[in-house]
């Protein structure tokens, strides 16, 4: 028999409190990647503890490095002697690390009084039962962390246990599962806590923690909702399970259940929802509202939920599906419209116009409409709801067509068709145009222009000194695969600045272009998502729901030359203000007050970190003698706090009400500047080498963020406004408004994806579409005509133009459009 780790073998006749637990340590999958250009060594430590996760290691153990991957396989087993009323196992997955101290990749914690375990039965191989999938969690907020682990866990039936009566249809079962009663669970679980606990103290409910303040008192923490109390929790009776659900363990270690029936997700537990008998005798209406709010929790849970429940594997059919069928009336037998139809509302009329054509009488306001009231009314719930909800609720893919989505036509508007091609009448105005009036709905926030903003860009364009004596280009040739690496090489090798004011003439390896402008612009987005890349330990998000970056004030540990670097992305940066180019990246605004050398304040933390601001502003208005503050602050590095002092002293200066106005300017002043400071002048100094740092000073932090990175969302009616046509095409061409249809119902990530494919970039220039630059100057978005239908869309990205060919139909061109987006990397030819 293999080695049984964990706790000691007890006599058969005691053997009861104890079992035999299998472990198979299967895989890793989508592990994070820590190593800055390599991929990582993982391992798995699994440790079995005493209670809780701090009351005590019993044993452990570790398996074998692989070596090189995201994806490790170990596929090792061990026996684990357990206590399943009482001990916790934790596997923590590490990336070796020779020269300094291994990385943290994540961890899966596993309580074995709240987690079902099956049984191996008797004369079966242990894969009779399937290993399931574990999200990695981190440690703590800063940890970084992704993938899950595969782990096979099952208990083992010894020699000497007493066979429990089977049922006879236990064949029928599924194997490994066992079927227990309510009242049986109840006692099992009721007698466990009595065993494990001299006090007969039940064990505490998932997420809660018992600890002990400085004067010996017990209190308890909830980890789930971050609060404390001093009477100990108690554990529901009624844990077991509903037929098809299941119970799973989000990204952030919280606890939640699936239904597989209706493929919903909820927080609470099922068995401990009371049914009333009011919702019993409810109407349907009343049971379609309540099947809208379940629509809307798991719409809204989909968004914390990191596995197989993730909202981006969910097409838009699949969601419109679950909408009409929440929302699905059925019609009284009684109706007048017939068994299969749905009756108009209260106070609604139908009847037949001269020529036919059907319309409709809204008795309550006296009013008509050729529009049936039940194709477009949205049902009250919903309308109240979608105020509130969030925009990412429902977060739409490239595939997904919000054209589906438009609603009925605004008032006094009407569709007609002719010779087969739609237009639509205002009758408001008796007008009458080819587009459809709902999309300009759906074109994206207005270009602010400034035209204080327009004045300052051309001083300080007129103000960069053109180099001399140097030749007409330089030349950089790159791979797309090791984008960073190689133009780090380049970059940094050249001594003589004014050569990287020259015009750059990009050359990937393998792709014949002619750089005009189009393939530098690229060059530019692509290298700019690589430095960006918070995987590489340079910057960091700024908090877990905000993606703007900063600088990783750990940088040092990730890489040892990471000054170098942040001098090379500081000479990235310059290049591109200097160019005219726009990188692919949104940063905190201490980091723009930063470059332009200005004070940090209060309210630059508002942005950053709302909780903190908020502790902040409540010492600012309060007297903080009780908090016991002092002038330190607490670092975690690794999982490790380490004091830091705010001020020579700092850890025996208290924090009083005369005091704490220096307090908390130290914080700010140590929250965004001291921390960084080796970084940012690094970046300073190479951003300096091309722009002096005095023609910055007619910027401030807010302008700075549009000379580096332009506007980050797009407004299509301003991008259709300037846009030029050439061959056949003009802006009534039935072609072309079928494109411009397929760009109003892009969601604004699509919409950067093909202003990306057709101009290099995917960002804005400051007062919108009017201001795009081409290899000769400023040079308008061009559509062009060009092939047949047969062939996808081509882009000339020197010269801001598309060349569409003449598809027949909307959804064609959609489909070639999105096609040719998502599926086109390189160049070929002159561009």
């Amino acid at each position: 028999m293999a080695q049984v780790h964990g706790l000691q073998e007890i006599s058969r006749g005691n053997r009861g409190t104890t079992r035999l637990l299998r472990i198979k340590i299967v895989e890793g999958v989508n592990l994070a990647k820590k190593d800055i250009f390599g991929a990582s060594d993982p391992y798995v430590q699994a440790v079995l503890h005493r209670g809780d996760r701090n009351g005590g290691e019993i044993d452990s153990v570790r398996t074998k490095t692989i070596k090189k991957t995201l994806n490790p396989k170990w596929f090792e087993e061990f026996l684990f002697r357990v206590n399943p009323r009482d001990n916790k196992l934790t596997f923590e997955v590490f990336d070796e690390n020779r020269m300094t101290r291994d990385d943290f990749l994540g961890l899966v914690e596993v309580p074995l009084v709240h987690v079902h375990i099956p049984n191996e039965p008797p004369g079966t191989t242990p894969n009779s039962i399937s290993a399931k999938e574990y999200i990695l969690r981190p440690r703590s907020s800063r940890s970084r962390v992704k993938g899950h682990l595969r782990l096979y866990l099952a208990y083992v039936q010894e020699d000497g246990d007493e066979e429990e009566t089977q049922p006879e249809n236990e064949s029928e079962n599924e194997p490994g599962w066992e079927l227990v009663s309510q009242s049986r669970a109840e006692e099992e679980t009721a007698a466990g806590a009595a065993a494990s606990d001299p006090q007969n103290e039940e064990p505490l409910p998932p997420g809660w923690e018992e600890r002990e303040d400085a004067q010996g008192r017990t209190f308890y923490v909830n980890h789930s909702t971050r609060t404390t109390q001093w009477e100990r929790p108690s554990v529901e009776r009624n844990n077991v399970l509903p037929a098809g659900w299941e119970e799973r363990y989000d990204g952030n270690g919280r606890q939640y259940y699936v239904n597989h029936s209706t493929r919903l997700t909820q927080w609470e537990h099922p068995g401990r929802q009371t049914a009333s008998p009011a919702a019993a005798a409810s109407s349907e209406m009343d049971e379609s509202e309540r099947r809208l709010d379940e629509i809307q929790r798991w719409a809204h849970s989909r968004r914390q939920i990191s596995m197989e429940d993730t909202i981006s594997r969910t097409s838009e059919e699949d969601v419109l599906d679950r909408l009409n069928q929440a929302l699905r009336v059925t019609v009284p037998q009684g109706g007048t419209q017939g068994s299969d139809e749905e009756p108009l509302p209260a106070g609604w009329a139908m009847e037949m116009a001269p020529n036919g054509r059907k319309f409709f009488i809204d008795h309550n306001t006296q009013q008509t409409s050729w529009d049936d009231p039940r194709k477009t009314r949205t049902p009250e719930r919903l309308r109240r709801s979608s105020t509130h909800a969030p925009e990412s609720v429902l977060r739409t893919s490239s595939s997904v067509d919000l054209y589906h989505t438009l609603g009925p036509l605004p008032p006094g508007w009407e569709e007609r068709s002719q010779n087969g091609r739609l237009f639509y009448i205002n009758h408001n105005t008796k007008v009458t145009q080819w587009e459809d009036p709902r999309l300009l709905k759906l074109g994206g926030p207005a270009v602010p222009y400034s035209r204080d903003y327009k004045q300052k860009y051309d001083y300080f364009r007129s103000k960069l000194r053109k180099p001399e004596n140097v030749p007409n280009k330089t030349d950089i040739k790159v791979s797309r695969k090791n984008i960073l690496a190689d133009s780090y090489r380049v970059i940094m090798s050249i001594r003589k600045i004014d050569l990287l004011k020259t015009k750059l003439w990009i050359e990937f390896d393998g792709e014949t272009g002619l750089d005009y402008g189009g393939v530098s612009r690229e060059w530019f987005y692509l290298l700019s998502k690589e430095m960006f890349n918070p995987y590489y330990g340079l910057f960091e998000y700024s908090a877990t729901d905000n993606y703007t970056l900063q600088i990783n004030p750990l940088s040092g540990l990730a890489n040892e030359d990471h000054l170098y670097y942040f001098k090379f992305i500081g000479r990235v940066a310059g290049m591109a203000v200097y160019h005219g180019k726009l990188l692919d990246g949104f940063f905190i605004r201490p980091f723009y007050k930063m470059m332009l050398g200005k004070q940090m304040t209060l309210q630059d933390m508002e942005s950053v970190d709302s909780e903190y601001y908020n502790s902040l502003v409540w010492i600012m208005e309060n007297d903080p003698v009780d908090l016991e503050l002092y002038f330190s602050v607490d670092e975690e590095h690794f999982g490790e706090t380490i004091e830091r002092e705010l001020k020579p002293g700092g850890n025996e200066i208290a924090v009083t009400n005369e005091n704490k106005r220096e307090y908390v300017e130290l914080v700010i002043h140590w929250r965004f500047v001291s921390r960084v400071q080796k970084q940012m002048n690094s970046f300073i100094e190479g951003f300096n080498e091309l722009i002096p740092s005095q023609l910055l000073s007619i910027f401030d932090e807010n302008e700075m963020e549009l000379l580096l990175c332009g506007l980050q969302d797009v407004d299509v009616n301003d991008w259709k406004a300037f846009t030029a046509y050439r061959g056949e095409y003009n802006a009534n061409h039935p072609v072309i408004c079928n494109f411009w249809k397929a760009v109003y119902c892009f969601n604004n990530e699509m919409r950067s994806r093909l202003l990306q494919f057709v101009t290099g970039t995917s960002r804005v220039p400051m007062n919108g579409f009017s201001q795009l630059y081409g290899s000769n100057g400023p040079q308008l978005f061009t559509i062009e005509k060009w092939g047949n239908p047969k062939q996808l869309p081509r882009a000339h990205t020197c010269f801001n133009r598309i060349d569409l060919p003449p598809y027949e139909s909307y959804e064609e061109l959609r489909k070639k459009l999105i096609i040719a987006v998502e599926n086109t990397a390189g160049f070929e030819g002159v561009d």
